[in-house]
């Protein structure tokens, strides 16, 4: 079983962990008109103050060109969730999630959203005995504070889910799935994703944050491009080096040198707003991430630039 939640993380992970634990799967959905953005972030928190499940919800509706975004934190019973031993499939309460489809259930006397999304044409990452998962070697170590995993950089939607009563389609949307598991998110750390370029074959997430290890800290980097059926991976364990790193308040720049590879990466956050987090497990920090900005993107292979896009409905988290 070690073997094949090593291979597979979208597997619950948590079975065996007692206190200070957590473990959540972030769920991206983009409507075909773009304009709802919405993720489902189901997970549990184990500690020994406020063991329960939730299912985190984050959505961002634009109207005339005004984003509006909205979260909502739902609790349940620990006992409430349910997984699976044989293949990935969780369950919190009434909502139900897996790699082919989610089925929500959620409402309050101010709030409702129900409904059945199903995924299509799911896009894995590349696997090899070195890098089992995203996060590559250090995907073998057991006392690291956060594990990251990369379920699938991009598929088709299909379904509909009610928001407050009101109607709306996600028929040939787009999706993306990850998750993390541990104990705490980095102390600092700049995550973003979009699968939204003007080339629909085009996929991006990057994660660069400060890793804590034996005593001391590093910079780990994961950046993973999809480019017309063919993934680059920039990543501390492949040697990818960062050349600049530029941050400010909701815009970063950084370039990434692999070989003969180099990525310019800039992007900007446009509208944030405060999304719960774990600490030692326990769902009580708070982290900012929008879903409305926009990833710029050049990469080169040697003096040749091979793709100049940009990426909208980005999800982006600046955390210094």
């Amino acid at each position: 079983m070690y073997f094949k939640k090593l291979i597979h993380p979208e597997f619950f992970q948590g079975n065996k962990k007692k206190k200070n634990y957590f473990e959540g799967w972030y769920y991206k959905l983009v409507s075909y008109d773009q304009k709802y953005t919405l993720a489902f972030i189901p997970g549990v928190s184990i500690n020994e103050n406020d063991t329960h499940a939730f299912v985190q919800v984050f959505i961002s509706q634009t109207v005339d060109k005004e984003t509006k975004l909205k979260s909502h934190y739902f609790r349940f019973k620990f006992e409430e969730f349910e997984y699976s031993h044989n293949h990935f499939s969780v369950k919190i309460g009434s909502n139900y999630f897996s790699k082919e489809k989610i089925s929500i259930d959620l409402r309050t006397s101010q709030f409702q959203i129900f409904g059945n999304i199903a995924f299509s044409n799911t896009t894995p990452i590349h696997k090899t005995l070195l890098a089992p998962n995203i996060m590559g070697t250090f995907g073998y170590l057991n006392f690291m504070e956060c594990y990251h995993g990369v379920i699938s950089m991009s598929h088709d939607l299909s379904g509909i889910l009610k928001i407050n009563e009101v109607p709306v389609s996600f028929h040939k949307g787009k999706g993306y799935i990850e998750k993390d598991w541990g104990k705490s998110f980095p102390r600092a750390y700049v995550w973003m994703q979009s699968n939204h370029f003007k080339n629909p074959n085009t996929s991006f997430m990057f994660s660069y944050a400060d890793i804590p290890f034996i005593g001391l800290y590093f910079k780990g980097l994961i950046a993973n491009l999809v480019y017309e059926g063919k993934e680059y991976r920039f990543a501390t364990y492949n040697f990818a080096k960062v050349k600049t790193e530029e941050l400010q308040e909701n815009n970063v720049h950084y370039i990434l040198k692999k070989g003969r590879y180099t990525l310019d990466i800039e992007a900007k956050s446009t509208t944030q707003i405060g999304l719960a987090s774990p600490k030692n497990g326990m769902m009580i920090n708070q982290i900012k991430e929008g879903l409305s900005g926009y990833i710029d993107l050049k990469f080169y292979k040697g003096k040749k630039l091979i793709v100049e896009d940009r990426g909208l409905h980005a999800g982006i988290e600046i955390m210094k």
